[in-house]
């Protein structure tokens, strides 16, 4: 018979613990997301799949913020996290620090989800973008790849943070299998 666990029975890390554990080395960065609830959610989804950091870009709030912190129940204190004035600044940082870049963003040439085993297991920078506009033009054209999520109903998208919890979810179990397969750190 199946018992709902106990939140004392899951083993959860301390923020310390987490702090110093080997991370998945991805890099979220968010282009001017505009909702709060949004910002405060993909933190969350961040801490679960145990993922480098959060770029925060452009109008994209900031911590602490009450509705970022209501929707992120902590994770804001144990995820890494930076802002930039803009997503290019970012995108400068990160090419310079080696990362690929990866856009999710319905565009010509996309990467399917279900065929994200393709991409290059490297260091990666995985952008979400604005709820009205998307992940900007000038984004897309600097981005190595773009991920598409396959849609098959009426609506042209999802809400940005379902679409970050689809893709950190995939990308996360992706990297983790090469790390079992391998014995490599990731």
């Amino acid at each position: 018979m199946n018992r709902k666990l106990k939140l004392s029975e899951l083993n959860r890390s301390s923020v310390e613990e987490y702090k110093k554990a080997q991370k998945v080395p991805i890099i979220v960065v968010l282009d001017n997301i505009r909702s709060l609830s949004n910002v405060g959610s993909i933190f969350r989804t961040v801490d679960c799949f145990g993922l480098e950091a959060i770029y925060l870009c452009g109008i994209t709030a900031q911590p602490p913020h009450r509705e970022i912190t209501k929707t992120a129940i902590g994770a804001t204190q144990s995820v890494d996290w930076s802002y930039f004035d803009t997503t290019m600044d970012a995108l400068d940082f990160l090419e310079q620090e080696g990362y690929i870049i990866v856009s999710v963003e319905q565009a010509k040439n996309t990467i399917k989800l279900t065929e994200l085993d393709h991409l290059p297991k490297k260091r990666m920078a995985v952008i979400f973008g604005n709820e009205v506009e998307g992940v900007s033009q000038g984004v897309v054209d600097r981005s190595d790849h773009c991920i598409e999520l396959e849609q098959f109903g009426t609506k042209h998208s999802l809400n940005v943070s379902v679409c970050a919890g689809i893709v950190i979810n995939q990308l996360s179990t992706i990297y983790r299998q090469k790390d079992q397969n391998h014995s490599q750190p990731l």
